[in-house]
């Protein structure tokens, strides 16, 4: 002891504790969380042996049709692939794996090349066709389609072994659902369908239906646990979390009470983020501490999940030089294929805090880099908006909200059961955790409550979402008679069960009211055939096929410029509002004039569809401008800068135009100077960083 100094020693005062900053937050789970964070982890490594689910599904597609549904991760498709493998040991077997999306086609290629052999497998997407005569074809729903109306026109029976419907809740699609129906309808019943699902709410009505218009049975499968728990969490602002729910079955939709407290104090409510996103640097160091990564996050808008990158990056955490070379090794990979890639303006953020952002409004190449990066784990945290949720092979430990609501194309409408258990799906990877978790942020855009009564419900009924239109009626008039049609159209969901509906006879109603529009234009005769024109026009399956008909009989589209052709082609395809009255100083001499004359041509036959009430297309020239500019070899930011568009939605404009165009190059025998011009607008359009050769 110093001289001079004296100690009480009888009392010692505690360390003061340093306050901590408003809006800091410190690492803190509550108590009744450790037992289940004790499971985090990864399971041991064993001999993979099929669930009962999975040997039932195989037994029953053997001699029946069969609907599976089972969450996310469950192995769905070890089932079709153990199909597959047992027709294969058969000569002469073919078998079409349908899609929703190209991204999942892509994908599934990739795979089943490397699981059967790339002799052995093919892709069909529109703007992708390779090995097309293999035994297994991998593609989507729409080429599946039309190949089913080419042979119902040669009036012979598609060369299949099986069919398989991935993702099958997509015949309660809004906008595609009625190809995935008229799939079903069409396709002979002597062709074995596997429809895969995770969200199904009525697995017995539609198989009902099946076996009501296949005349034969369908089984219906299905696993009703997932294959890795899942704990919903709480994230308080102060950085500890807390269960959503309560223990127990009989707590379904209930709060935990710490939750319901908080959620009760207005001042609360929307404290964690009130100014817009939280600092997602806090939210990562929390899930980091309790090994909660990797994450996917659910934001609502593009915006949202590119500001949140700028939100990582404060005091974050290095990653480490073996994570870091490994992020930079894969994007040199695809930076070779798409050498845009290189200059990406998030690639610092996935090089250095491995954390990325994936949207519709990025490139399809690029987000395929997240896609490869999250699946070999090596990110940390990805933001999305709720695209990622539908079909991707995208996997997470962890699953965070912000919101309680998406954007549906047309409004914010509250998130439903099928939605919420597409997303946290994601959460918890089989064979890589023993438990996922989904995350709740509380903010200004998220109702607790909801999201709670989410997690225990059921998925939502599928309905019909058949609609006629004009390419279908082409279509089915190339093969039937308008009664065949008729009973055609009351074989279709819409109309199931019978008698207890009018679906039938509103969709006859609908098919007489296009029926009597192509007889007024030409396209049908007076004895309900099609003439000539209404042949060759129901090749054009695409949104306009009567305008683009019109078009062609009209002969306003070029034979000559294959980039005025392109210009042209886009303002059919474009389904957004654009602003046309800016600077004219870009356009290319001629393209104005030539997509007015174009307008005009055309206005009569959108007066007559519009006084009929069918819906009118508009046209806008910017589409065309941009197109033009990129088909004439200009640089892609000029371009860009030009239309104002983001990458993604740019590069989705010129896709579609290409995917339009390949039906004009189809006409060939019709049209043969429009059609070898179409093909030479098609190489101008798909060039890097639109597609490469690996996409």
């Amino acid at each position: 002891m110093p001289p001079g100094k004296s100690y009480d020693t009888r009392r010692r005062h505690k360390p003061r504790k340093r306050r901590r900053q408003p809006g800091q937050i410190r690492p803190k789970i509550d108590r009744r969380l450790k037992k289940v964070f004790a499971r985090i982890g990864v399971p041991e490594k064993t001999s993979f042996k099929p669930d009962r689910f999975q040997v039932e599904a195989l037994e029953a597609i053997h001699e029946s049709d069969c609907l599976v549904t089972a969450p996310t991760g469950a192995g769905k498709t070890w089932i079709a692939e153990a199909a597959i493998d047992r027709l294969r040991q058969q000569q002469g077997t073919n078998t079409w794996y349908a899609c929703p999306l190209k991204a999942l086609s892509n994908a599934k290629y990739t795979e089943f090349r490397g699981r059967f052999g790339s002799r052995d497998v093919g892709i069909l997407t529109g703007d992708r066709k390779e090995n097309p005569n293999a035994p297994l074809i991998v593609g989507t729903t729409e080429i599946l389609r039309n190949q089913l109306y080419d042979a119902m026109h040669r009036g012979d029976l598609p060369n299949l072994n099986l069919v398989v419907l991935d993702e099958a809740h997509f015949l309660g699609d809004p906008e595609r659902g009625v190809v995935w129906e008229e799939v079903m309808i069409y396709l002979p019943p002597r062709i074995p369908l596997l429809l895969l699902s995770a969200t199904v709410g009525n697995p017995g009505e539609i198989a009902g239906w099946l076996e009501h218009i296949r005349q034969k049975e369908c089984r219906v499968i299905q696993a009703g646990r997932r294959p890795v728990p899942l704990q919903p969490l709480f994230f308080h602002p102060n950085g500890t979390l807390l269960p959503l729910t309560p223990a127990g079955r009989k707590s379904k939709g209930k709060l935990d009470t710490k939750v319901a407290e908080y959620t009760r104090r207005k001042r609360n409510r929307h404290r964690f983020n009130k100014g817009g996103l939280p600092q997602f640097t806090d939210i990562l160091k929390v899930l980091r501490t309790y090994h909660l990564l990797p994450a996917i996050f659910f934001l609502k808008s593009r915006a949202d999940c590119d500001r949140a990158l700028a939100l990582c990056r404060s005091g974050s955490t290095p990653i480490g030089q073996k994570r870091q070379r490994a992020i930079q090794s894969t994007i040199r990979y695809f930076a070779k294929i798409s050498p845009h890639i290189s200059a990406h303006r998030q690639r610092w953020h996935l090089e250095n805090l491995a954390v990325g952002a994936h949207h519709s409004g990025q490139l399809p190449s690029w987000k395929l880099v997240l896609e490869r990066l999250m699946t070999e784990g090596l990110l940390e945290a990805v933001f999305a908006t709720t695209t990622v949720a539908a079909g991707v092979n995208f996997p997470a430990r962890t699953v965070g909200f912000l919101n309680s609501d998406r954007f549906n194309g047309i409004e914010f409408a509250p998130l439903g059961p099928t939605e919420f258990h597409q997303m946290t799906g994601r959460a918890g990877r089989r064979g890589m955790d023993n438990i996922g978790f989904a995350l709740i942020l509380p903010g200004r855009f998220m109702d607790v409550r909801r999201i709670a009564s989410l997690v225990d419900s059921a998925p939502e009924p599928i309905k019909s979402q058949i609609r006629i239109n004009f390419s279908m009626v082409l279509n089915l008039l190339l093969s039937h008679q308008p009664e065949e049609i008729r009973r055609l159209l009351a074989q279709s969901f819409a109309a199931y069960p019978q008698n207890a509906s009018g679906g039938g006879e509103y969709l006859w109603r609908h098919f007489l009211r296009h029926l009597r529009f192509l007889n007024a234009h030409g396209y049908v005769n007076p004895g309900d055939r099609l003439t000539s024109d209404g042949k060759w026009a129901a090749q054009l399956r695409v949104d306009q096929p009567l305008l683009m008909a019109e078009g062609l009989r009209r002969k306003i589209f070029p034979h000559d410029d294959p980039a005025l052709l392109a210009a042209l082609v886009a303002g059919f395809v474009s389904d957004r509002e654009f602003e046309d009255a800016g600077d004219r100083v870009h356009l290319a001499p001629g393209l104005e004039t030539a997509f007015e004359t174009l307008a005009e041509a055309l206005q009569p036959l959108s007066t007559d569809l519009s006084s009929h009430d069918f819906p009118v297309h508009t046209f806008y020239l910017m589409p065309a401008v941009g197109v033009h500019t990129w088909a004439s070899g200009k640089e892609w930011g000029w371009v860009r800068a030009l239309t104002g568009l983001e990458e993604g939605d740019l590069a989705r404009l010129i896709i579609r135009t290409a995917d339009n165009l390949r039906h004009f190059a189809a006409l060939k025998p019709v049209f043969p100077g429009v059609a070898a011009c179409a093909a030479e607008s098609i190489d101008l359009l798909l060039r890097d960083p639109v597609a490469s050769d690996y996409f």
